[in-house]
């Protein structure tokens, strides 16, 4: 059951109907209140197209609230909005959005956008811990520790220490990163991913230093720093 969540009656309902045409289930909320109650009745979709202007409680702050909450930061979530700026996407994917809609979106982008994210969150198998030096990354409990010190970061600083740990020695592009991280073909918004770099490193402190830049490539993890 996709959930889709949009104040707008027609293009609601356009969405609904997108999906469940092509088979697949889905139910509308016109507000993020109604949405939220119905999350917190016990009722659990497979995945919710949010959008981001949404009255009473907003599209960012519901999914907001879904990533803090244990029991339903593991639902996908496509975020949908008019409003195409970089801060808006870079805010809703970095708090943990699967995908970012811009309006006007064509029926069967959302169907092929639901379709591939659902995919994607297939669950995956347990992995082991990661570590590099003093540094120790837990992917089943979302826990990274420096010196036995927890780091706190934030979900998409998470993705990236995760995927230099897991391939130690080498270099990712910028677009590289946007597509494995992000998980949208992101090609030449370099700044996110740079922005997110430069507070990774500084979390990190001294094991910060092994994020490497490689001149005319991108960044790598350099497992032994001398």
């Amino acid at each position: 059951m996709i959930w889709c969540v949009e104040d707008d009656a027609s293009i609601r309902d356009i969405e609904v109907y997108a999906l469940q045409s092509t088979g697949i289930e889905a139910r509308g909320f016109e507000d993020g209140t109604s949405f939220w109650e119905a999350l917190n009745g016990g009722e659990k979709p497979e995945l919710a197209v949010i959008d981001v202007m949404l009255p009473g409680i907003s599209g960012i702050d519901l999914l907001r609230r879904m990533k803090a909450s244990s029991e339903l930061c593991d639902i996908p979530v496509v975020m949908a909005t008019a409003k195409d700026t970089e801060y808006d996407k870079i805010t809703g994917l970095d708090l943990g959005a699967d995908y970012y809609l811009t309006k006007p979106f064509g029926v069967m982008e959302l169907v092929s956008c639901v379709k591939a994210v659902l995919r994607r969150s297939r669950p995956k198998t347990a992995q082991a811990l990661l570590r590099s030096g003093t540094l120790t990354l837990d992917p089943a409990e979302h826990i990274v520790t420096a010196d036995g010190a927890r780091v706190e970061l934030t979900y998409k600083e998470f993705e990236l220490l995760r995927l230099f740990l897991s391939h130690p020695g080498m270099a990712f592009t910028r677009d590289q990163l946007m597509e494995k991280v992000w998980d949208v073909d992101y090609c030449g918004e370099t700044r996110t991913v740079d922005m997110h770099i430069r507070t990774l490193r500084q979390k990190l402190g001294e094991n910060g230093e092994h994020i490497e830049t490689v001149r005319g490539v991108g960044y790598r993890w350099e497992a032994e720093k001398n």
